[in-house]
């Protein structure tokens, strides 16, 4: 497996994040990972010259792997990339670094949908070609 290039996003932890214990709480990972890429597909994307990621994406899918506990304070490191690219469905895996240290894997199931017809659609050739250097090649 080759590396593919990844998309990297801080993301500020805030004290809203925190649980009683004085740790991120684990459901607001999902919140962290949902800032990062959205930075990807609405930023990046954007930047890339191509706006339809804005036009709808649903998540199919999540899993997360806690490593370790994350505290209030700096913001956090998530590194993004897609791990596996098909017609009408992407996965996203991203690591959290809290302070440089792994803390955190995960993934996303991203379905392309369209909002006004209400269902999923295929990935378009220029979303392919912007998702292409960030995914990994076995």
């Amino acid at each position: 497996m080759t590396d593919a290039d990844r998309f990297i996003y801080d993301v500020p932890v805030r004290w809203s994040d925190m649980d009683a214990y004085g740790h991120v709480n684990n459901a607001r990972f999902l919140t962290l990972y949902e800032e990062a890429r959205v930075a990807m597909f609405f930023v990046g994307a954007k930047a890339h010259g191509l706006g339809s990621f804005e036009e709808g994406i649903v998540i199919a899918r999540h899993e997360i792997d806690y490593l370790r506990p994350v505290d209030f304070g700096d913001p956090v490191r998530i590194e993004m990339w897609i791990s596996e690219l098909r017609a009408a469905a992407f996965t996203v895996s991203y690591e959290l670094f809290d302070d440089g240290v792994l803390a955190s894997r995960a993934k996303s199931v991203c379905v392309p949908y369209n909002l006004v017809k209400g269902h999923p659609r295929r990935l378009s050739d220029a979303e392919r070609d912007f998702l292409r250097p960030y995914t990994e090649v076995s």
